[in-house]
Parts: structure tokens; C-alpha cells; sequence
């Protein structure tokens, strides 16, 4: 069942069309991944959908009646206020409920009870959780997931991924994480200079395919091109051929005193086959193949950090709290110099409390934290909005760099990240949030480091930054710490881990791949476990069930029916023998 069609849709933004031919069918059931560069018109799309903004053209329909539509957007905002109109109500109200039960699955428990100081501290995974449980509560027809992995850990991305596969209705994605599309959808809708198109499979597919249809337009681009030099070559012998027809033309008359005219006849027709080659150029150059635009390259650069001992940080037993609550204990782990580590842990587990601590920011309450003072650490934040909105990168890069040299280094980076020079000019709040990481990346960049503490890097980029900064860091000599939902980026990269888990942190000798084989194997043992435990304990009951009926049938033998212990008897053993019958399905 088609829920809604999308025929020629337009949005402009001022003088540029964001959205200029998107056409497209959204079906129950499907899912839908909208993926693009960074300012191609995601988010527009999402809100044209949502109805939060209007079209400037073409039509968008709603074909079912009453079509509910949820949306998660990229910056979440859940506020006190909207927690309550869902927590004030009954527990019996179906939504109310169906908030709490969804919430309770991702991990966030006996959320009713949470204060306005709880509510006021939510983590940015929380805030996407509550977001997401308050979305499901309310059914939608057709939902719409702008990055909804941003802020998620590990477990909360494996349980949305769990909950799209049997959502009945239809989901449509915009996320740069690429674990999650290839899970999750099986159409891909990409938006490239305001048109859309569309490849039937999951991510990894539509990689794959257009890169085929790239390479097989290219091949017939260049066939075409080969047919049109061959045109070419033709009329300029046919020009040839024809000046010549016409200045003999011009001799023969005057030779034989005819008319001019008269031996022209050859000279025309040679014109006429050069009009006609003229308008077959013509043809090709309206409706012919067009030269496949080259998908855009972003060049990041690192310079190689100085070599100043072995060890970079040592902990040894450290801990931490606040308040009441305990984040982690008892907690000794190193890392050396060069090398890439992986930082992961359920949200609110403390990995940004920790990075702070190894920034300066945060001090340990127990143990003792050594960073050699020798490092000079970059800290590269997840908030892409403490940029000053109203100035340009132009002004930015002037106040951070004072040399004309560096100033110069700094453009030449923009430049290989993509920046045009109308961008430059730009103020920072018409820049997109990949846009603005961008450029958070390339301060990073053009001062010298010894360790790289990134949070959440990949966020905003799209894809196409997040595969050429994978190639780069991979390079880099320095010692990274990456703080990242991102499986693709985590397994390319980290050859070890730091795992905030279970109250403690833990180093992990090996990459994310063995550490969740390790996990899934672990989790499996826990579960046969429950399971033989939970089996040893219904034997149990049925022993005793099984004698309880055996004594009762031993004592009903004894009266008759008329005597007064016969019907409390005869009650307790029907209930028995249910008891039985339910304990011996299970």
C-alpha cells in the first residue's frame, strides 16, 4: 500500500534550489535510506514530509487517510515539559504506556519517577532514547529518522535496529552510519544537486552500484564523445569541400557565362549535409549522455607528531563519582604513544566524564591519573554550535592564526575539505552541522599533536568525509582516543579499546569485532545460564506440584462427597493439576 507520493518537488532557500526534481513513492513496510553530501537537502526533504515546511513546487500526496508521520530530528530537544505531558497522564492511557514500556527497553528505567533535575541533566543518548520512546508511543505511519544513531551506544543502536525490522509501517533514514543503513534499509533515495535517485539495496549495495552505473555512464559518455569528434571531423572536411564548390562554382560561370547560381547545385547540397551534422551535434549536446560529475573528494592532512617517550597515560585504580552515583572504580589502564584506541561504553557510563579527566577538566576522586607533560592533547568536542554564528570562517581563521603563511595553509585545508570561497564568506550559522565539524576538524588540523582525543568525530560529516577522514587517520602517527558509535570507523581504526563497563574501566587488547564476539559469547553463556537455571528451579515446582496432587488425590479418596473438606479439596486439586498442565508447556 503506497502511503505517499513525491512528484517533482522544489525548494528553494533564497537564490538556491535546495530540492529541484525529487520524485519518489513511500510504501508500507519499506525502508528507506536518504543519504547525500552534506547540504544536498536531507533535512529539507525530512520537513517538506513532516509538513513543517512547504514546497515551492511539484506535489507531495498523501494517499492514506489520517497518515501519521513521527520525527526524530537531528538535534534532539526533550524538555521537562513534553516528558510530563506524557508522564502526567494514566499509566493506562495507551500511549503513556506504550512511552514507559519503550523507554524501559532502552535501558532507561522508572523514567515516571524522574525529577526536573534528572530530566535537566539528560545526556545526549538519553535525549534521543526519551525522543525516540516518546515517537513509538504514538504509532506513526511512516517514520522519519534524521541521524538517530548520533548520540546512541552500542546496545541502543542494536535495539533500534531490532525495532525497525518489525515496525509495520514505513521508515525513512537519513543517517552517516553506515553499520546502521546496511542493518536497517533495503532502498537507498540519494540526493545530489537538488534531484534525487534511487538504487534498491542497502548501503554497502548502493556503494557498489553507483560506482557501476558511474563507470558504465563514463564508458558511453566517452563512446558518445567518439562519435562526436567523428561528426566533427566530418563537417570540417564537408566546410572544406563546400568553400571549394563554391569558389569553383564562381570560376565555371564566369568561364562559360552561365548563371552562378546554377553550378552552386554541389556547394548547397555539401551545406545542407553540414546542417544537417550541425543539428545531430545539437541533438547530442541537449539529450545526449552527460559527463558523470566526479563525486566529491575531501583531503584531510595531519602533521606527524614529535616522538616524546613511550607512555602517554597511565591510570592506576582510579575512580569517580557524582553524588551518590558511583560512574566507575578501581579502574588501572595505560596507553602508548601511537597508539589507536577505541572508547565505548553504554551512554551515561562516563566516557566523556573520563576524557575530561585525561583533558584537565575533571579531577579523580580515587587513584591516580598521570598524563606525561610533554603531550600536547587535542580535544575534539561533539557541540558544533559554540562556533560564533554570526562570523564568517574567514574571520575565524583570522583571529586563531596571525601569520599570512598559516592563514594561507588554512584556506588551501578548506579548500581540500570542499569549501568554495562563497563559502568562506558564509556566517556560521548558514553552514550545516557537517560543515561546521569541518571546520572544527581543520583548527585541529593545522596545529601540531601528540595525542588526538576525538568525540564522536563522524557525526555530522556525510558520508564521503567519513570514509576519506577513516583513510586519514589511518595514517596518522600520533596516539588517537575516538569516542564513537560509529562500528565502521571504531573497526577500521582501533586495534584496542578502552571499555567503560560494569563499574569499571577496562582495556582491551584487541578490536571492537573480538570484544563483541567476546560480548555475544558471554551474553550467551549468561542466557543458557538463566535458562538451566530457570529449568532446574519449574522441575522443582512440578516435583512439588506433582506430590501435592499425589497427596491430595490420597485424601480425596478418603471422604465422600458430602463431607465437608471434599469441596476445598477438590477445588485445590483441579488447581494443582492446572498448575501441571501450565508447568509442563513451559
Amino acid at each position: 500500500m503506497t502511503l505517499m507520493t513525491i512528484r517533482e518537488l522544489r525548494k528553494h532557500f533564497g537564490d538556491k534550489a535546495v530540492l529541484d526534481r525529487v520524485n519518489a513513492d513511500i510504501a508500507k513496510g519499506e525502508r528507506i535510506g536518504l543519504v547525500g553530501m552534506n547540504g544536498a537537502g536531507k533535512t529539507t526533504l525530512a520537513n517538506l514530509i513532516f509538513g513543517a515546511l512547504q514546497p515551492d513546487g511539484g506535489k507531495l500526496t498523501h494517499l492514506a487517510p489520517g497518515l501519521r508521520i513521527g520525527y526524530l530530528r537531528q538535534s534532539t530537544s526533550f524538555t521537562v515539559h513534553a516528558f510530563g505531558g506524557l508522564t502526567d497522564e494514566t499509566e493506562e492511557a495507551p500511549e503513556s504506556r506504550r512511552f514507559l514500556e519503550v523507554s524501559s527497553r532502552l535501558g532507561l528505567k522508572n523514567v515516571k519517577e524522574w525529577d526536573a533535575g534528572r530530566l535537566e541533566g539528560l545526556s545526549g543518548g538519553e535525549k534521543t532514547k526519551l525522543a525516540l520512546a516518546r515517537i513509538w508511543s504514538t504509532k506513526p505511519d511512516i517514520l522519519l529518522l534524521d541521524e538517530p544513531t548520533n548520540h546512541l551506544d552500542f546496545q541502543g543502536v542494536d535495539w533500534l535496529i531490532g525495532e525497525l525490522r518489525t515496525f509495520a509501517g514505513a521508515t525513512i533514514v537519513i543517517s552517516h552510519d553506515r553499520y546502521f543503513l546496511d542493518a536497517t534499509v533495503d532502498r537507498i533515495i540519494e540526493l545530489q544537486d537538488g534531484e534525487s535517485a534511487e538504487y534498491a539495496g542497502n548501503y554497502t549495495f548502493y556503494r557498489e552500484e553507483k560506482a557501476r552505473r558511474a563507470a558504465s555512464r563514463l564508458h558511453r559518455y566517452e563512446e558518445q564523445r567518439k562519435h562526436e569528434r567523428k561528426i566533427e571531423a566530418e563537417i570540417a572536411r564537408l566546410k572544406d569541400w563546400s568553400a571549394k564548390a563554391h569558389r569553383d562554382s564562381a570560376k565555371t560561370a564566369a568561364a562559360r557565362g552561365g548563371f552562378k547560381e546554377f553550378y552552386r547545385s554541389k556547394a548547397k547540397r555539401m551545406d545542407r549535409q553540414i546542417k544537417s551534422r550541425l543539428h545531430r551535434l545539437e541533438k547530442i549536446e541537449h539529450k545526449g549522455i552527460k559527463k558523470p560529475k566526479e563525486e566529491a573528494t575531501v583531503a584531510f592532512g595531519w602533521e606527524d607528531p614529535a616522538k616524546r617517550g613511550r607512555r602517554i597515560i597511565e591510570a592506576s585504580r582510579i575512580g569517580k563519582r557524582f553524588g551518590e552515583r558511583r560512574l566507575f572504580a578501581d579502574s588501572s589502564f595505560c596507553v602508548r604513544r601511537g597508539e589507536k584506541i577505541g572508547l565505548i561504553g553504554p551512554n551515561g557510563a562516563g566516557k566523556t566524564t573520563l576524557i575530561d579527566m585525561l583533558h584537565g577538566r575533571a579531577s579523580v576522586d580515587e587513584g591516580r591519573l598521570w598524563v606525561t607533560p610533554t603531550a600536547r592533547i587535542a580535544y575534539l568536542t561533539q557541540d558544533v554550535n559554540d562556533l560564533d554564528g554570526s562570523r564568517t570562517v574567514l574571520e575565524l581563521l583570522g583571529d586563531a592564526f596571525a601569520l599570512r603563511t598559516e592563514v594561507g595553509r588554512a584556506r588551501t585545508l578548506l579548500a581540500n575539505m570542499g569549501f568554495d570561497e562563497a563559502m568562506l564568506t558564509k556566517p556560521m550559522r548558514q553552514l550545516s552541522l557537517g560543515e561546521r565539524t569541518r571546520i572544527k576538524l581543520a583548527q585541529l588540523i593545522l596545529r601540531e599533536h601528540d595525542v588526538l582525543v576525538l568525540d564522536e568525530p563522524t557525526n555530522h560529516l556525510d558520508l564521503a568525509s567519513r570514509e576519506r577522514l577513516e583513510d586519514t587517520l589511518a595514517t596518522y602517527a600520533g596516539t588517537l582516543i575516538i569516542v564513537s558509535h560509529d562500528r565502521y570507523l571504531i573497526e577500521k581504526l582501533c586495534d584496542k579499546l578502552l571499555v567503560i563497563e560494569d563499574g569499571a574501566v577496562r582495556r582491551w587488547e584487541s578490536g571492537y569485532r573480538a570484544y563483541a564476539d567476546r560480548r555475544a559469547h558471554r551474553d550467551e553463556e549468561a542466557r543458557q545460564a538463566s535458562k538451566q537455571a530457570e529449568e532446574r528451579r519449574r522441575e522443582e515446582e512440578l516435583l512439588l506440584v506433582t506430590t501435592r496432587i499425589s497427596y491430595l488425590l490420597g485424601e480425596i479418596g478418603k471422604l465422600k462427597p458430602t463431607d465437608a473438606d471434599y469441596a476445598r479439596l477438590d477445588a485445590e486439586l483441579a488447581g494443582q493439576i492446572a498448575k501441571k498442565r501450565e508447568l509442563g508447556r513451559t
